[in-house]
Formats: C-alpha cells, sequence, structure tokens
C-alpha cells in the first residue's frame, strides 16, 4: 500500500468529517496526507484546525499543484470551479475523488474520457447514497451480474418531507418550512423537491449497470411538489406508502429511466424507510435481489466513503469509471416518455356537482382505462372534493390522453395527479 498527498477542495460538513479522519487514529491516517486545502472562506469557523495545510485561494492552482497524488472535491455543482479543477487534476495526471453527483451525471463522459487519456482514476462513492456503498456493489460486486432493475428513495430532503406529511396530516408547504428551519433542507430547495437531486444520482447508477455513461438529460423527472396529505392518507389505505422513487429498469430491450412520486407496497422494504434515510434496491440474475439501506447524507457517512475511495487507491484497485456489467454491449435505447405499462392512482379536483363521478367512468372507459377502485372524500369547508381512483393496468399514454378530455370539462379543477403503483 502506498501513501497518497492529498489537495482538498471543500471544508464544509464531509470536508471537515474527512479532516477528522485523517487526524484521528483509524486506518485512514496512516496511508493518506493532506498537502493543501482550498475553501471559499479561510477564515469561517470549521470543527477542524486546518492552519497546519497549506491554503490555496485558488482551487485550480491546488489542482495543479505537483505535491499532491490526489484532488478530494467537494465543493460540488455541475459547473465552475469544481468541473474547471477536477479537468486540471485529470490533465495533470493526478487522481479525482469527488461526491459531486450534479459534475458526473452531466459530464462524466468527458471527464471519464480525460481520466483514461491520462492514466488515473475518478472515484465517486459518495456522489451516490451518502455512506451506502451502492457504487462499489455496482462496480466490484456485482460486475458478473446481469443487472434488471435499479430503484429506491435516493433523496433524503423529499423522504423526511413526505414521511412528515404522513406522521402529522400537514401540508407540504409548512413540513418544507420546517425543513428548512432544521437545516434539512436548502434555502432553495428546488433541486431535491423536483427530482433533480435523485436524477443525478440514477443518471451514475443507470450508468453503471446498463448504459457505461451518465445520460442525466434522458431521465424523466416528477417532483413533490403536488403531493397532499389526503393522497398520503389515501396511499396508506390501500396499503401503499408514496416515496420519490427514481428507478432505471430494462423492458423489452429499452431503458427506462425516471424520478417520480409512486405508490410502494408497504410490504417493500423500501416503504419503511422514513426520514433522511436512502434505500436502494438491484434486482440482478443470477443473485436476486439485494437491498441496501442506511444514511444518505452526513459528514460522517459521506466522508467515510471519501475515505474509501482513497484507501482503495492506495491499494492501487484500478476500474474504469462507468464500467457497467453491460460493458461491449450496445447502449440500450430508451423507452419512450409515458409508455409505462402499470397500475396507477390518479387523484381528481373537481367542483362538488352530480354525474361528476359517471363523466370519470364513461370517459376512461371510451379510453379502454379499466377502473380497479373508487374513492371520494368528503368536502372540506370548500365545494371542491378530492375524487381519487386506482385503475388496472394500463399504458400511461393512453391514460394521459382520457385525463386531458377530463380536465378540459368545467367542473374538473386543476391538473389530476397521476402516480404508478409499485407491487
Amino acid at each position: 500500500m502506498k501513501s497518497l498527498r492529498i489537495g482538498l477542495l471543500g471544508l464544509g460538513t464531509v470536508g471537515a468529517g474527512l479532516v477528522q479522519m485523517a487526524s484521528g487514529d483509524g486506518p485512514l491516517s496512516t496511508i493518506i496526507e493532506i498537502v493543501g486545502v482550498s475553501a471559499r472562506n479561510r477564515n469561517a469557523a470549521r470543527p477542524v484546525d486546518i492552519s497546519k495545510y497549506e491554503w490555496f485561494d485558488d482551487p485550480c492552482e491546488l489542482a495543479a499543484n505537483p505535491n499532491i497524488d490526489v484532488l478530494v472535491e467537494l465543493i460540488g455543482g455541475a459547473n465552475g470551479k469544481a468541473k474547471e479543477a477536477a479537468l486540471i487534476a485529470l490533465q495533470n495526471k493526478k487522481h479525482v475523488v469527488t461526491a459531486n453527483k450534479a459534475m458526473l451525471a452531466e459530464h462524466g463522459v468527458e471527464l471519464a474520457q480525460i481520466a483514461a487519456q491520462n492514466g488515473v482514476e475518478i472515484r465517486y462513492e459518495a456522489a451516490v447514497a451518502g455512506g451506502i456503498p451502492i457504487v462499489k456493489a455496482l462496480r466490484e460486486g456485482l460486475a458478473a451480474n446481469k443487472i434488471n432493475a435499479i430503484m429506491g428513495v435516493m433523496n433524503g430532503t423529499s423522504n423526511y418531507i413526505l414521511t412528515e406529511m404522513q406522521k402529522s396530516g400537514r401540508e407540504f408547504a409548512s413540513v418544507l418550512a420546517d425543513a428548512q428551519r432544521l437545516g434539512l433542507a436548502e434555502a432553495d430547495p428546488t433541486l431535491d423537491i423536483s427530482g433533480g437531486d435523485a436524477g443525478h444520482k440514477l443518471a451514475i447508477l443507470s450508468a453503471l449497470a446498463f448504459s457505461g455513461a451518465p445520460d442525466y438529460a434522458t431521465i424523466s423527472l416528477e417532483g413533490i411538489q403536488e403531493i397532499e396529505p389526503v393522497d398520503l392518507e389515501t396511499a396508506q389505505f390501500l396499503g401503499y406508502a408514496i416515496k420519490l422513487i427514481a428507478s432505471a429498469q430494462v423492458e423489452g430491450g429499452k431503458l427506462r429511466q425516471s424520478v417520480r412520486p409512486t405508490l410502494v407496497k408497504l410490504n417493500n422494504p423500501i416503504a419503511q424507510v422514513d426520514g433522511a434515510t436512502n434505500a436502494v434496491l438491484v434486482n440482478a440474475d443470477p443473485v436476486g435481489t439485494l437491498t441496501f439501506i442506511g444514511s444518505g447524507a452526513g459528514a460522517g457517512p459521506t466522508a467515510s466513503a471519501v475515505a474509501a475511495d482513497l484507501m482503495d487507491l492506495a491499494h492501487g484497485d484500478a476500474r474504469p469509471v462507468f464500467s457497467g456489467p453491460c460493458i461491449g454491449r450496445e447502449a440500450f435505447e430508451n423507452a419512450a416518455k409515458n409508455s409505462l405499462a402499470a397500475k396507477f392512482y390518479v387523484r381528481f379536483s373537481v367542483e362538488d356537482k352530480p354525474g361528476v363521478i359517471a363523466k370519470i367512468s364513461d370517459t376512461l372507459a371510451r379510453h379502454q382505462v379499466s377502473i380497479e377502485s373508487f374513492l371520494q372524500k368528503p368536502p372540506p369547508s370548500t365545494q371542491n372534493v378530492a375524487i381519487v381512483l386506482t385503475t388496472q393496468i394500463c399504458n400511461e399514454d393512453v391514460l394521459i390522453d382520457a385525463l386531458n378530455e377530463l380536465s378540459g370539462l368545467d367542473e374538473f379543477i386543476d391538473k389530476p395527479l397521476i402516480m404508478p403503483l409499485h407491487d
């Protein structure tokens, strides 16, 4: 095992956690030496002493420093200084260890090509699901397996919000505001609640499992902003939990990738994952279905994942950046948008007038969509009523056509909410 000289870019929660690990008495302290550090503010209050490390105002200067072997990039962001510094490090034949899912999801192919040209590694266990070793599982433990599907809860903020809405019966906006006050959601939570953050993680896992190259632009994204307490209550009554599910699976030779709210059967391990916890299920041949559950963020779990990558580099382990089990196979064609065949949950907001249910039934029947169950919630103080139904298995594009027709009628308020059921 060789020792590694480290340039650390970013001294936030994870960066400080890594410094603590490197300064302690664990295995990491014996194999790495932090040579230089860089962050936005040199004088910020931190839980660790950085005075013994050389300071670099310019991250790119640190990346090019001839005295480092590895750049650990922990500032985040798809572009800007993070990407610029990573490129400089790779071009200068330095390994890169990163927790930057956005950069890898959007620029992973470019970075991987430069790494290969210069004979260096990119490691990124910390970029997906924090302390859960899902990247290593796909790159190494399941490298000889045929991956059929990946699905999971990959964003702790959204899962926390849905969990609290379920427990308290409160509205989305109220729970989000609490999450922001507690530091569990960013001041601008858009990337988390819109599905973008989970989409970045899915792009990386899908590249490992299926395509060999991240393709974030092809992932269909839906967020949790439209979920209401009535949806969570009804789902539980039907035997499901609502989760923001990131999934990639091969169907009929085509790859379907999406992040969307989904009703998950309560006996599925993912349905039991509450709060900020992450969970990933992998179905593969011949091993079957494997479940990975653990903390998806925080100083300890994420710094632990970074440290594991550094340990691998010290041992001389080498792997292509995105070498999924389908290496050597032509990339899968992406499934058409809205082509999912499944059972669906549909919630309408309608005026409380006679004949509305008959119009819904007649319209769905004309479009060959069969109803499995019908539920109507009593109206609150307003005259708007929530009508919920679940369908038999149908094609989503057909269902959408029917719902678009209904949405044009005067009694129907807002756009119906559609979520697939996962049994």
